[in-house]
């Protein structure tokens, strides 16, 4: 889990994301250790969603957007993930085409060649073994704003508060979206615990 009290670096000496992006207002070269910090695990997960080629686009649209906006960030938050992943999110609005014919690849083969492993974790992570042919098709037939929600925790493994910020909706809304995502995937499954089906995990 990404500790919101630690530096991204992972030393305490060194400063927060908030820290880094009040000091490129003055100083743009700055702005490079957010990239540094920040740009190898947003890829993965939106080539995870949408395939490498697209993610490279996404990736540079995100940090040059970020870079824009970079005078209106919160310096409140110390964590600038959130942030990123929502420019992602929404910059990733333009390949959904793209992100269900990924899915729905995995769904006719079962073999997904930008899927990695990511940890099981207790609030309800889907575990890299889910995503199999059953789980990539349920997951195609999601509305996007549930997938989104339940990905953001599943895989860029966001809290509830970090997903809402993300894709700047309250906390309750990402609740029911991951709830009723859940739900449709249990469905899915003719009501069979997908870790029974598919060794991987759905929970509430």
């Amino acid at each position: 889990m990404w500790a919101t009290e630690r530096t991204r670096s992972g030393r305490d000496d060194e400063p927060d994301d908030a820290t880094v992006l009040k000091r490129s207002r003055h100083d743009p070269e700055a702005f490079a250790v957010l990239f540094q910090r920040h740009a190898g695990q947003l890829l993965r997960y939106v080539g995870r969603r949408i395939g490498p080629e697209a993610a490279e686009d996404v990736l540079a649209d995100t940090f040059l957007e970020a870079f824009r906006q970079r005078h209106r960030y919160d310096h409140s938050r110390p964590d600038a993930r959130p942030w990123l992943y929502g420019i992602a999110t929404n910059r990733m609005g333009r390949y959904r085409r793209t992100e269900l014919k990924q899915l729905r690849a995995t769904e006719r083969t079962g073999t997904d060649p930008v899927l990695e492993a990511f940890t099981e974790r207790s609030d309800a992570r889907v575990s890299a073994g889910a995503l199999g042919r059953r789980l990539a098709g349920a997951l195609a037939r999601l509305p996007r704003g549930h997938r989104d929600a339940l990905l953001l925790v599943a895989w860029a493994d966001m809290t509830y508060e970090e997903a809402a910020e993300a894709l700047g909706v309250p906390v309750g809304t990402v609740r029911s979206r991951i709830s009723r995502a859940r739900r449709r995937l249990r469905e899915e499954f003719g009501g069979v615990d997908p870790r029974a089906a598919e060794k991987g995990l759905v929970n509430e």
